[in-house]
C-alpha cells in the first residue's frame, strides 16, 4: 500500500483523537420539568486556584438560564437570605433535608448546585490555553433528590495551539460555551 494514500487518513484519525468530549447527562424520567417555575442557584463549589471562578460562572449560568424564559431564577440576594434563614453550614453541598428546608423558605421548585473543577489557563509544554470544567445538579425541592445532572468541559489545548501557538479563546467565551451546553442538556 502506498504511504501517500494512507497519510491523510492517519492525520484525520489523529485529529479526531485530540477532540474534547463532554460527559453525559442524567435526567429523572419521573420528574415533570415543566412544573418547575422558580429555581434557586446555590453558590458553586470551587475546586480551582482561581478565587472568583465560582461567582463568575454562577453569574453566567443565572443570566443564561434567565434568558431562556423557561423559569424564574431567584436573585442571588434572595438565595443568600434563604441560606442564612435555613442555617445551611455549606450551601455548596446541602443535604436533602437542607434542600427541602431552604426551598420552602425561598419558595423554589428546584435548587441547582454545582462544582467548578477547572477554570483558567492550562499549560502543556510550551503551549497554553484557557479551559473550564464544571458539573451541575438540579435537586427537587420536595425531596431534595437529584433529578438532573450534567457536566461540561470546554477549551483546552488543541492540536492547532500545539502546532501554531496561540492561547485559545478568551475565558468568558469558553465559560459561555460550557454554560450553554449545560443549559441545552437541561432542556433536552
Amino acid at each position: 500500500m502506498n504511504i501517500r494514500k494512507i497519510m491523510p487518513l492517519l492525520m484525520l484519525v489523529g485529529l479526531a483523537a485530540c477532540a474534547h468530549s463532554t460527559s453525559g447527562v442524567f435526567r429523572d424520567q419521573s420528574m415533570d420539568f415543566g412544573a418547575i417555575q422558580n429555581i434557586a442557584v446555590m453558590p458553586l463549589a470551587n475546586d480551582t486556584r482561581e478565587q472568583t471562578a465560582a461567582d463568575r460562572v454562577r453569574d453566567v449560568f443565572i443570566n443564561k438560564l434567565l434568558s431562556t424564559g423557561a423559569a424564574y431564577v431567584l436573585p442571588v440576594g434572595e438565595v443568600k437570605r434563604g441560606i442564612t434563614r435555613a442555617g445551611l453550614s455549606d450551601p455548596t453541598t446541602p443535604s436533602p433535608e437542607e434542600v427541602v428546608k431552604f426551598a420552602g423558605i425561598v419558595k423554589a421548585d428546584a435548587v441547582i448546585i454545582g462544582t467548578i473543577k477547572e477554570y483558567g489557563e492550562v499549560r502543556s509544554g510550551t503551549s497554553s490555553s484557557t479551559a473550564i470544567s464544571l458539573s451541575m445538579q438540579m435537586l427537587e425541592s420536595q425531596t431534595g433528590r437529584v433529578v438532573w445532572a450534567a457536566a461540561s468541559t470546554k477549551g483546552g489545548i488543541t492540536f492547532g495551539d500545539r502546532l501554531f501557538g496561540g492561547g485559545g479563546e478568551p475565558m468568558n467565551v469558553v465559560t459561555e460555551k460550557a454554560v450553554d451546553e449545560l443549559i441545552d442538556k437541561l432542556f433536552k
